[in-house]
């Protein structure tokens, strides 16, 4: 395992480094501590020819002017609150909203944009880079100081793990993800629609007003959002199922069927001979594929496309804290929050 530095840009008259984690086998993956983000991650095709599979703009000023989440760790909690309150232990917090009423992605100031501290780690058949930070009782409206730390680790199996951990010192919420972008061509200017996927999972979140959960988890059976076998993107984001036409794509929560470590969803590119295969403690993931054309900034030279990727969000369900059969994303100050997901990088026989 190998790991390299390099300079990213400047934060807040503090330098920002970009880290690079390489294993034996081609693969790497970098990120730099403003927002923990992951900037990019490199994977040989089925040729042996190594590209970026991931989205991401090029320079730290775009990330800290335009916020896309490319690549981000987000939280405190991710996805929308609903008017961006709750209630815990008999009192109602509102939280800072940053989107139409509601809480977006942590708030206006939520962990990816935060600079984290960083320090490395690296054994025989892995690499880590570690990320750590304190937010503060208060910080985007959420009661208690939070000490996250997230854990980015390479193995030399072609795994890509992440390892949350967080306690508090008062009751919170905590729900992360990480809001990475794949494309599996190695190039963002083609969309992901004939990209293939495949999930675990046999019910889906549906969406109302503000592109909030009404609370209903519907049978995915025999409609757009069936992946049980795996089929092509585009026979979802194309259809004309209402759900689709609301949010022109998905933008939607899939509840997983299968725990303990088992293998929830494998996104696959027959051209490149790509794939990732997903596996997670969490309960359900969030799949998006990137239905707007971001015209604020430009990827090498192009604004970001309409599909130009497809995001596999792991997490409890959104809106858990305001939907009683969703989850509990409760972090009380005598426990200690763990989660584990594991994408790994694959070529298709």
């Amino acid at each position: 395992m190998n790991i390299t530095t390099n300079f990213f840009g400047m934060f807040q008259n503090q330098e920002v480094v970009e880290y690079t984690l390489s294993n034996s086998k081609g693969v790497s993956l970098s990120a730099i501590p403003y927002g923990a983000i992951v900037t990019k991650i490199v994977t040989p095709d089925k040729n042996g020819e190594k590209a970026n599979i991931t989205l991401n703009v090029e320079s730290l000023e775009d990330m800290v002017a335009h916020r896309p989440f490319y690549g981000a760790t987000i939280g405190r909690v991710a996805g929308r609150i609903t008017d961006g309150q709750y209630i815990v232990e008999g009192q109602q917090i509102q939280l800072d909203v940053n989107e139409k009423g509601n809480q977006l992605h942590g708030g206006p100031a939520g962990l990816d944009t935060k600079l984290w501290k960083a320090k490395t780690k690296n054994e025989e058949d892995y690499a880590s880079l570690i990320f750590s930070y304190k937010s503060l009782a208060g910080e985007n409206g959420y009661p208690g100081n939070l000490e996250v730390e997230v854990e980015y680790r390479l193995t030399e199996k072609n795994e890509w793990k992440i390892l949350y951990t967080a306690h508090t010192d008062a009751t919170t919420l905590f729900n992360p993800t990480n809001h990475i972008y794949f494309n599996l061509t190695g190039n963002i200017k083609q969309p992901i629609l004939d990209h293939k996927l495949q999930l675990f999972s046999s019910k889906f979140g549906m969406l109302g007003d503000r592109n909030l959960p009404t609370g209903v988890l519907k049978d995915s059976s025999g409609t757009a959002f069936d992946f049980s076998e795996s089929k092509l993107v585009r026979e979802a984001v194309l259809s004309d199922d209402p759900q689709i036409k609301l949010v022109s794509g998905l933008d939607h929560p899939f509840v997983l069927d299968q725990g303990d470590g088992a293998v929830q969803a494998i996104l696959s590119e027959e051209k490149s001979g790509r794939q990732v295969i997903l596996s997670t403690e969490e309960s359900c993931v969030v799949i998006y594929t990137h239905n707007k054309e971001m015209d604020a900034f430009q990827i090498k030279g192009d604004p970001a496309k309409q599909y130009a990727g497809i995001t596999l969000e792991t997490q409890i369900l959104p809106d858990a804290v305001n939907q009683s059969e969703f989850g509990d994303i409760v972090l009380h100050p005598d426990e200690t929050y763990h989660s584990q997901t594991t994408y790994r990088f694959d070529v298709i026989e």
